[in-house]
């Protein structure tokens, strides 16, 4: 690489390299083995300094592990006891059937609804039934509805709002007639 810095200077000078001559075909000055040496001491270094610390952090922590208690004070620990709620299930198939005997008694069972005794829960399917004959509750029918009932639309002068006709703006003139004097103005 040394050699080539006199072709940094003079880029006219530079001519294309000949493979067939041998004394070409590789380069002519050494690596430089003191900075290769510089970094490999630097990583060997760098990683004896990290095991120093690792091993120093290890340390601590094992001797801050052995001077805390073995147990709490003041918590009574009992292996017989079972722990709070809640609890992780022993037998879960067992569970899911008690959940479902539950929820079907709910469901197909009579029962008050409130602390009064004025409402009864009854079974759904007598609920369906009562239901099918009486029918849901409506909103009583004036006439037909459409989802453009009760729209308003601004006046060019915006100061209030006008009632659209029903079946919208253009509806008379969809029935062939003309708009009305009413409608444009």
């Amino acid at each position: 690489m040394a050699d080539n810095r006199h072709l940094e200077h003079h880029p006219a000078e530079h001519r294309p390299v000949d493979l067939s001559d041998p004394a070409q075909r590789h380069e002519s000055a050494d690596v430089n083995i003191w900075a290769v040496g510089k970094v490999g001491i630097g990583l060997i270094l760098t990683t004896i300094a990290s095991i120093f610390i690792v091993l120093g952090v290890f340390r601590f922590l094992q001797v801050q592990e052995h001077e805390l208690p073995a147990a709490p004070t003041g918590v009574d620990v009992d292996a017989r006891r079972l722990p709070p709620e809640p609890r992780l299930l022993e037998n879960e198939p067992e569970n899911l059937q008690q959940v479902r005997t539950a929820e079907n008694q709910i469901l197909n069972g009579y029962s008050w609804a409130d602390d009064k005794h004025t409402l009864v829960k009854i079974p759904i399917d007598r609920a369906i039934d009562l239901l099918a004959q009486r029918g849901l509750p409506s909103r009583p029918q004036n006439g037909p509805q459409s989802a453009a009932a009760g729209v308003t639309v601004p006046t060019e002068s915006s100061l209030g709002s006008k009632m659209q006709q029903p079946g919208g703006p253009l509806a008379s003139q969809q029935a062939g007639g003309q708009p009305s004097e009413t409608q444009g103005k």
